[in-house]
């Protein structure tokens, strides 16, 4: 009886288990079912609530083009390295590889891990080489995970540096065109919802929030090939005379488009280590200096504005000095009775302040101011300076006298450049622009033609072979222009051995195109004369630039005897 009753309790423990066995296998399948079917939108919500991100799209900065559409500054795809401090393994056996990588130590990474342990994001290197992110990217580590950006590449390094500018590390702009032009190029990053793994990898997008937008392109007035040759010219101009400093500046004198601009001491904007003050600053624009007698053709524009003189006018500038009260002006040598074109021809400091002490201080000082003087030249380029243009209410008379033949003010090169533009389009003063023109910019007239084509002729003498630049000379164009020889001034005296070297010039003069300033400042040799170190270099430069666009000759004799040459030679 007893063995019937154990069995018996035997088998309903047996059913017990199967029933509950059933149960639970019952009770998951349809748990299962329920979370595939019924509730699977709120528990895949709760998953992505843990791995759901909102990340940036990237976009790259607009180009600056040249004129003729080649790049000066492109966006080229890197990776950022970056790192969630609160996932990062401590302990993990590749930390050491990760801190060489990103360039760290491994104390110092540990220690930015841990300083930031209550956020979800830091960057542990910008930009790096595409070699070291797929390093990165093998390491397999757990909170660290790389990010596409965009790294700003110049082409031409720093051929175009001091025009172009550079950005920082977050893609802004700095100096330069970058800066001038930085809402414009500037991108505008997407947003994007997506599920990331544990590692930090995008697995999935979600739904896109708002659309990148990259930048606009720039198109600069620069040629890129004129830009080469100014480069390499006053480059070699500054080494060969061992000056401290040197600029070019070259307008179209009918857009005031800036066809070229260079500077030495030069820098590489795709070396951030060059990235110095000294180095960057674009001295065409931002330094201004005493423009000594490449001024004089303005006092002469003045003299024919006011009537009192002409051309053939003649001025005693015998013995080749004059007193004005306790001061002395002199000139070279003694010129003799000689009219108003050989003053400019011959340079005469006694000549231009005989005739600036003659004319109304209004009227200097208006001229002056007409062609730009003291004044922005319209480019809206960062860090340009006005320059200095002395009321003419404060003038003494010495100041009235040297004024005439550059002392006394301050200009940059550009200034004067734009100012020679004007004398070689026939009057009409155009703001500079770095941007390619579609139309001609509205001017303003501020001499009259028939004084302009005087000056012209005035400064084609200078250029021949009689006068202070025939070094400035193009073969098979004619070619107008004025030296400068400066004294440097230091704590208000004026040095007897340093100098600044200059040469504006327009060319060709029949059909004047281009005109140009090169400033060589302080060259350390014992040639200093405007004519000889600073004219060189504009002939290299306009001689390269009239050929590239194609611009007639206008000088037959010179032109002919070119062509020979090359024939002879071949």
């Amino acid at each position: 009886m007893r063995n019937k009753t154990e069995k018996l309790n035997n088998h309903w423990r047996v059913q017990l288990v199967l029933i509950l066995i059933i149960s639970a296998a019952f009770f998951l399948v349809w748990r299962a079912l329920n979370i595939q079917i019924v509730d699977n939108q709120f528990l895949q919500d709760q998953g992505d609530a843990r791995h759901l991100r909102v990340i940036s799209l990237p976009a790259h900065r607009g180009m600056i083009l040249d004129r003729n559409g080649e790049a000066l500054a492109i966006s080229t795809p890197v990776d950022s390295v970056w790192a969630d401090p609160q996932s990062v393994d401590l302990q993990h056996p590749e930390l050491s590889t990760l801190a060489k990588l990103v360039g760290k130590s491994v104390s110092k990474l540990e220690q930015l891990l841990k300083n930031k342990k209550n956020k979800e994001f830091v960057y542990l290197k910008r930009q790096v080489n595409p070699s070291i992110a797929k390093e990165i990217q093998l390491l397999d580590m757990p909170g660290v995970a790389l990010q596409r950006e965009f790294k700003r590449y110049y082409p031409q390094g720093e051929i175009s540096a001091h025009v172009v500018g550079f950005n920082n590390v977050d893609d802004e702009g700095q100096e330069g065109v970058e800066l001038a032009f930085d809402t414009r190029l500037s991108a505008y990053p997407g947003k994007q919802r997506v599920v990331k793994d544990r590692l930090g990898r995008v697995i999935r997008a979600v739904d896109l929030i708002e659309e990148a937008l990259p930048g606009v392109d720039v198109t600069l007035s620069i040629d890129r090939r004129i830009q080469y040759v100014a480069y390499r010219e006053l480059k070699k101009a500054v080494q060969k005379h061992k000056a401290k400093s040197g600029s070019l500046v070259m307008l179209d004198v009918h857009t005031g488009e800036v066809l070229a601009m260079v500077n030495q001491p030069a820098y590489n904007p795709n070396d951030r280590k060059q990235l110095k003050s000294h180095l960057y600053r674009n001295r065409a624009v931002t330094d201004v200096f005493e423009p000594g007698s490449t001024m004089k053709p303005f006092l002469v524009a003045a003299a024919l504005k006011s009537g009192k003189y002409r051309p053939d006018t003649m001025i005693d500038t015998s013995p080749g000095r004059f007193r004005v009260g306790p001061n002395t002006i002199s000139d070279i040598r003694n010129f003799g009775l000689i009219d108003v074109s050989k003053i400019i021809q011959k340079s005469s400091n006694v000549g231009v302040s005989k005739i600036a002490l003659d004319l109304a201080p209004i009227d200097l000082w208006e001229t002056y101011s007409d062609l730009g003087f003291g004044e922005y030249s319209g480019s809206s380029f960062p860090g340009e300076s006005a320059g200095s243009l002395p009321f003419f209410g404060v003038w003494e008379k010495i100041d009235q006298a040297t004024i005439a033949y550059g002392y006394g003010l301050a200009v940059t090169p550009m200034q004067l450049a734009q100012a020679y533009s004007v004398i070689a389009n026939g009057g009409v003063l155009r703001p500079v622009t770095f941007q390619k023109s579609i139309d001609i910019p509205q001017g303003r007239r501020v001499l009259a033609q028939d004084i302009t084509h005087e000056i012209m002729k005035m400064l084609e003498l200078v250029v021949s072979a009689e006068g202070t630049a025939k070094l400035a000379a193009v073969e098979g164009y004619r070619v107008g222009g004025k030296t400068g020889t400066v004294k440097k001034i230091a704590n208000g005296v004026y040095l007897d051995k340093t100098y600044a070297s200059i040469f504006a010039g327009v060319a060709p003069v029949s059909n004047p195109r281009y005109s140009m300033v090169v400033l060589l400042d302080e060259p350390g040799t014992k040639d200093y004369y405007g004519g000889i170190v600073a004219a060189p270099v504009f002939s290299k430069v306009m001689t390269v630039a009239l050929r590239l666009h194609n611009v007639p000759p206008d000088n037959v004799a010179t032109e002919t005897l070119r062509i020979a040459k090359v024939e002879e030679h071949l």
